[in-house]
């Protein structure tokens, strides 16, 4: 097989075991702490947008509105999100982080993570250097990717 047919299955096995072993990492996090995924998940969509509705995490995590608030009101229970009036439609709640809320979100990023070093620990120095090496690479293709996937929305639909 030709070195170019090559990349896509590697990359894809790649991904499959960084996968893999960082939602395995995270389960087990979640199993420990007490927490679910779906409480993960909405603590994540939150993290990511910073301040904002019910629907809006509705929409991030693919579930109804009556299923986002239900998941939140055990997380307002838990002291990790603040749900308050929103100032320019009393009707709408805004939903924020607390510290508590903040520190999960960075304990299951670490929980994720925590794999690294020792994949680390096993790559020689050649070895880390061709893989920083591959890796930026990779990082640079992909911006360039999303800049003209942006560029090209932008001129599809100039009122973006």
């Amino acid at each position: 097989m030709k070195q170019s047919h090559l990349f896509i299955p590697v990359l894809n096995e790649w991904i499959a075991v960084f996968m893999h072993r960082s939602m395995q990492n995270l389960i087990k996090f979640t199993r420990e702490k007490g927490y679910s995924m779906s409480q993960i998940f909405a603590l994540t969509v939150i993290h990511h947008r910073g301040t904002c509705g019910v629907s809006d995490i509705g929409e991030g995590m693919g579930v109804s509105n009556a299923a986002a608030s239900q998941l939140l009101d055990k997380l307002v229970h838990q002291k990790m999100i603040e749900r308050t009036e929103d100032p320019e439609d009393r009707r709408g709640k805004q939903i924020r982080l607390t510290p508590k809320g903040a520190q999960v979100i960075q304990e299951s990023y670490f929980a994720r993570k925590s794999w690294f070093k020792e994949l680390e620990d096993s790559l020689s120095v050649s070895e880390k250097e061709q893989t920083i090496n591959a890796l930026n690479i990779l990082i640079e293709k992909g911006r360039q990717l999303e800049q003209a996937s942006t560029a090209a929305a932008i001129q599809d639909n100039p009122e973006l």
